[in-house]
C-alpha cells in the first residue's frame, strides 16, 4: 500500500475557530490509499472492505476521517482512490453505468453534470440517506439539491464560494486595496498591469476552470434585476440569449480585451495558473474557495493570500456572490456492504467531522452566520450568504448535463476568436433545450 505525502499547510493561511487539518494536494493521477489485507480483499474476519472514489482536492480532508472510522470499526477497511474533477465526471459515471460503482463515491448537488444528484438519482444510482441525523443541519431550501425531491441522497460539508484569490503582499506593494465595485476592480487590474504584474491568472485549458469567472459575474449582472432567472429559464420564459447572460459574457471578455490575463489563457492549465499565482507572477485568480489552501501551499510561505468577492456590480450595495453546495459523498444502492457504507456517511456527518472537513477544504458549513467561526479568508463571504445576497452555482439549476460542457467549450471558443457572444449564447440555448 502506498499513499501520497500530504504537504504541510502554509502558516500564512490563518483560520477561525474551526479545527485545522493539513493542506490540500492536487495531482493528475489516480492515488490509492486506505486499509487492505495482504490479499487485497480488505477487512478482517466478519468485517467489510469498502471501496471509495473521491475528489483529489478533498484528500487531505477525507484521509484523517477514514482513518478515524477504521479505528472505531475494527475489521472494516476503506480502499480509497482519488482523481481530479475532469476525470471523475467521465470515468466514474462510466463505472457506475457499467454496474461497477464503488461503495461510496463523490457526487455533486443539483443538476448540470453527469455526476450530479439529478442525473444519478434518475439512473437509480444513489442510496437514500434521509434518516441520517446530519440531514437536519441542511437548510430545507437547499436539501432539494442533495436529493430527488423525496429523499436526501448525498452528504455535503457545506457551501463553497467563488471569488478572487489574491496576493496580499503584491497588493500592499502596489498600494492597492480590495476593490468593492467593478470600476474599482478594473482600476486595480490596470494598476497591476502598469506595474508589470499580470492581474489575473486563468487556466482555460482545463475545461472546468472556464466557467468560474462567468459564475462570479452572473449573480451581480444576469441575476441583478432578474433574481428568478434560473426558474424562468426552466419554465421557458427566458433564455441565455435574451437575458443578462449577454452582459455577463461581455464583462468576462472585457477583462481579456484589456489584457488582464496572462498570454494564451486557452493554453494554460489549472495547475499552471496556480503556479503563476503562487510564484507572484500573477496577483489574482478567480477560483472556488477550496483552491485557496492549495495556492498557499504552493507558495510555501513566500506570500500571504486572501480572498474577496469578485465585485462585478457597479455599486457595492448591489453585489451578489455565487455560493453553491459543495461536492460530497453518496452510497451505491448496489453495494455489497450497504450498511457499512451508510455508516461511513453517517460518520462523515457527525458535527466534528463535518467541521473538520469544511475547514480543510475551505468550505462554509451550513447555517453559519458568525464570520469569526470560519477560515479567515472566507469571512468576507459569510454576510452575503446570511443576508440572502447569494445565487446558487448556475449549473446546479440547469436541466441537463449538456449545458455545462457547452459552457466550457464556448468560453474557449470566445478566447480563441472562433465565435462571438451571439454564437456562444445560441450554443448554450441549444444545449439547454436538450433537457427541456
Amino acid at each position: 500500500m502506498q499513499s501520497t505525502p500530504r504537504p504541510s499547510r502554509s502558516p500564512r493561511l490563518r483560520r477561525g475557530a474551526a479545527p485545522a487539518l493539513l493542506g490540500l494536494s492536487l495531482t493528475v493521477v489516480l492515488v490509492a490509499c486506505g486499509g487492505t489485507d495482504p490479499e487485497g480483499g480488505g477487512g478482517g474476519a466478519g468485517g467489510a472492505g469498502l471501496t471509495l472514489t473521491g475528489n483529489t482536492d478533498q484528500k487531505a480532508a477525507l484521509d484523517p476521517i477514514i482513518a478515524a472510522f477504521e479505528a472505531e470499526n475494527p475489521g472494516t477497511t476503506i480502499d480509497v482512490s482519488y482523481a481530479p474533477v475532469d476525470q471523475l465526471q467521465t470515468a466514474l459515471r462510466a463505472q457506475i453505468g457499467a454496474g461497477n460503482a464503488p461503495d461510496v463515491y463523490v457526487a455533486w448537488p443539483g443538476n448540470g453534470s453527469a455526476m450530479s444528484t439529478a442525473q444519478l438519482s434518475s439512473a437509480g444510482a444513489m442510496e437514500p440517506l434521509t434518516d441520517q441525523a446530519w440531514v437536519e443541519s441542511v437548510p430545507e431550501s437547499l436539501r432539494r439539491l442533495l436529493g430527488d425531491g423525496q429523499d436526501t441522497l448525498m452528504w455535503s460539508p457545506g457551501v463553497g464560494v467563488i471569488g478572487v484569490i489574491y496576493n496580499k503582499d503584491i497588493f500592499s506593494e502596489q498600494g492597492i486595496t480590495e476593490p468593492t465595485t467593478w470600476p474599482e476592480f478594473l482600476a486595480a487590474c490596470e494598476a497591476l498591469k502598469a506595474a508589470g504584474v499580470t492581474p489575473l491568472a486563468l487556466g482555460n485549458q482545463t475545461p472546468w476552470v472556464t466557467q468560474l469567472i462567468n459564475y462570479a459575474i452572473a449573480p451581480s449582472v444576469a441575476f441583478a434585476d432578474d433574481p428568478d432567472l434560473a426558474t424562468r429559464m426552466l419554465e421557458g420564459e427566458a433564455t441565455f440569449s435574451d437575458s443578462g447572460w449577454r452582459d455577463t459574457f461581455q464583462r468576462y471578455l472585457e477583462l481579456n480585451e484589456r489584457g488582464y490575463f496572462q498570454e494564451n489563457p486557452n493554453g494554460t492549465t489549472f495547475e499552471q495558473a496556480i503556479s503563476l499565482t503562487a510564484e507572484g507572477e500573477a496577483a489574482m485568480m478567480v477560483q472556488v474557495s477550496t483552491i485557496l489552501p492549495q495556492v498557499a501551499d504552493a507558495a510555501a510561505g513566500r506570500a500571504e493570500f486572501g480572498m474577496f468577492p469578485l465585485p462585478a456590480a457597479d455599486t457595492a450595495e448591489a453585489l451578489k456572490i455565487p455560493a453553491g453546495i459543495s461536492s460530497g459523498y453518496a452510497v451505491s444502492p448496489d453495494s455489497d456492504n450497504l450498511e457499512e457504507a451508510k455508516a461511513f456517511i453517517e460518520f462523515l456527518g457527525q458535527p466534528e467531522n463535518t467541521a473538520a472537513f469544511a475547514e480543510a477544504t475551505a468550505i462554509i458549513p451550513f447555517g453559519v452566520d458568525d464570520p469569526s467561526t470560519v477560515e479567515e479568508s472566507l469571512q468576507p463571504f459569510v454576510p452575503y450568504i446570511a443576508e440572502d445576497r447569494s445565487v446558487p452555482y448556475m449549473d446546479q439549476e440547469w436541466p441537463n448535463a449538456q449545458v455545462q460542457p457547452a459552457h466550457f467549450a464556448v468560453v474557449q471558443e470566445l478566447f480563441a476568436g472562433s465565435t462571438d457572444i451571439d454564437g456562444a449564447l445560441a450554443q448554450l440555448d441549444a444545449a439547454y433545450a436538450e433537457g427541456s
